[in-house]
């Protein structure tokens, strides 16, 4: 990130965090940074569902710190089919599995989140999540992982509760 963006970038990413978010929850939504940042800060991996006898990959970028996480996917308005994000371990730094709490806040794009327990198997998905919505959308038990997706998209492939996933 050039230095220039830095100070735009840190008063994005508080802006979004100090309006209410959550105190223990991430916003999932997607993100205020540059595609510069998203790309030099997150790696990306294979993230793979077992979903009745189908194998489905995505490529997911990583929010593995609690800063990737507050920002999650803000501000973001284009995903492809198979892109996704994994907040990896949840909450950031590990620890014991919570429940998780994420919003639209900022968000323009609908999505499909996937809990995740600490067995790998899907807990709960909220579907085609309200765009820009500060509604929170929970897990309803404690999770491990969040994954998201293109709203629809969990549906469209036949992925449901109690479903495997793999990183």
């Amino acid at each position: 990130m050039s230095r220039a963006a830095l100070p735009l970038a840190l008063a994005l990413l508080l802006a979004a965090c100090g309006r209410g978010a959550p105190e223990a929850a991430p916003s999932a939504s997607p993100s205020a940074m540059t595609s510069e940042t998203t790309d030099a800060q997150r790696r990306t991996i294979p993230v793979t569902i077992e979903s009745g006898g189908k194998r489905h990959t995505f490529r997911a970028e990583v929010a593995e710190t609690a800063a990737q996480q507050a920002q999650g996917l803000m501000f973001r308005t284009d995903l492809q089919p198979d892109d996704a994000m994994l907040f990896a371990p949840y909450p950031a730094g590990g620890g014991a599995p919570q429940v998780a709490e994420f919003w639209m806040k900022n968000t323009p794009l609908s999505l499909d989140i996937v809990f995740i327990r600490a067995d790998h198997s899907i807990a709960a998905i909220a579907p085609s999540t309200t765009p820009l919505s500060e509604a929170k959308v929970s897990s309803g038990e404690p999770v491990a992982a969040v994954l998201e997706l293109v709203g629809g998209r969990a549906a469209a492939l036949g992925i449901a509760v109690g479903d495997r996933v793999s990183w």
